[in-house]
């Protein structure tokens, strides 16, 4: 018998859940969503079914990713059993060490990855885990101190694991413990109340702003969440209009050289202050405050083949052709081909590393340390897929597959 809360209606109420704890921790983040809603009803009224070839306007506006960010293996292990109990696999291999500026983590993106489960809810979290052993960023000392540090905290309650297990195994959970199992992943986002170490906090936000937030606090939380619109320069204008103050720019293909639309546009509200306590190095507990969350907005295109991504990495946009069908022609972009000739494009589903390092250096408080010349510590995808003890999805093999099925 299928249980009463399959694994799809998990990961809703899991998306939703997380939202509405998101939008009461940071009011803003209400602002954006609704701010989303209404523009994407306009282009809708304005466009009718040409709005929706990316999507169905009931998806779009369900639609959301969120960004994590853990310290070790073992944590990123426990977030795939979390992520797996709502039909959300590992899809791809993000170094941001690379970025500019560098960033100590690698990612991975857990997302649905079958078309009918995309089309239901195609709930996203960009999670990241610290390199702890890359001597570019932490010395011996750090390492040391961190792992430490790391170890001697617990970020997700065994029951919470347990219940995850037994959903991914069955396919979903009975009503009572569906209940359980969101009432505790909810919590284990949210921000937490703990004092933080200002004097350790401080040393690793010296390296990295990132760094300090993985590894100077004893839990993990939202680190932002993302609803899609449909016209995301009209988003940033309105949003400026409403006070709030944006990143400098829209990362991303930029949306106005007369090609069409590929990949993916995100920018973001700049991080605010939110109140935190500080253990000071004389025990005292004193209030201050930190800005490491924001809320980010995206705008969803077409998936680009490797031809077509090589091409856009090397060249840009301007180097593309102008039309869908010439993209189609070239093998440049993923479409499904209808039978009277149509082309339906499939949705880009993953991530730039380049945009999202954009959008974390846009919102960090410092630009942090590293020395290029010290040792850098190996992270590939297939240390990422032994770390998750699970397969980590190619997402150019699930877009040929998409492709290829109809």
């Amino acid at each position: 018998m299928s249980p009463a809360v399959q694994s799809t209606q998990l990961r809703a109420r899991f998306a939703r859940a997380l939202s509405d704890l998101y939008g009461s921790e940071v009011p803003a983040y209400t602002t954006l969503v609704r701010t989303c809603e209404e523009i994407n009803a306009e282009v809708l009224a304005r466009l009718g079914r040409e709005a929706e070839r990316l999507g169905t306007i009931d998806r779009v506006t369900a639609e959301r990713h969120g960004a994590i960010r853990v310290g070790t293996a073992t944590e990123i292990a426990q977030v795939a059993r979390i992520f797996g109990a709502c039909g959300m696999h590992p899809v791809g291999f993000y170094d941001l060490r690379e970025a500019n500026p560098p960033i100590p983590v690698v990612s991975t993106a857990f997302r649905p990855i079958e078309p009918d489960e995309l089309a239901a809810n195609p709930f996203r979290v960009f999670t990241s885990v610290l390199v702890t052993d890359d001597r570019r960023f932490f010395d011996a000392a750090t390492q040391g101190r961190l792992e430490e540090f790391l170890a001697a905290r617990t970020l997700f309650p065994e029951e919470l694991l347990d219940l995850a297990d037994t959903a991914e195994a069955e396919g979903g959970l009975t009503e009572d413990d569906a209940a359980r199992f969101l009432e505790l992943a909810t919590a284990s986002f949210a921000l937490s109340p703990e004092p933080v170490d200002r004097a350790w906090y401080d040393h690793l936000e010296a390296i990295s702003s990132v760094a300090a937030d993985i590894g100077g606090v004893a839990s993990t939380h939202i680190n932002h969440l993302t609803p899609r619109v449909l016209d995301i320069d009209e988003l940033y204008r309105r949003m400026e209009a409403h006070g709030i103050a944006m990143i400098d720019r829209i990362q991303g293909p930029p949306g106005d050289l007369g090609r069409p639309d590929v990949l993916l546009r995100q920018t973001s509200f700049r991080a605010l202050a939110e109140p935190r306590r500080f253990r000071e190095p004389d025990g005292t507990v004193t209030d201050g405050e930190l800005r490491v969350r924001f809320g980010e907005v995206e705008a969803r295109a077409v998936a680009l083949t490797p031809k077509g991504r090589d091409l856009y990495d090397a060249r840009g946009l301007s180097a593309f052709p102008a039309t869908e069908a010439e993209l189609h022609a070239e093998d440049l972009a993923y479409y499904v081909v209808d039978v009277d000739g149509g082309l339906r494009p499939i949705v880009y589903e993953d991530f730039l590393p380049k945009s999202a390092a954009g959008i974390f250096a846009s919102n960090l408080t410092s630009d942090g340390s590293s020395d290029a010349t010290q040792r850098a510590a190996v992270r590939d995808a297939a240390w990422l897929q032994s770390a998750l003890g699970r397969p980590l999805h190619d997402p150019y093999a699930l877009y040929e597959a998409q492709r290829s099925a109809r």
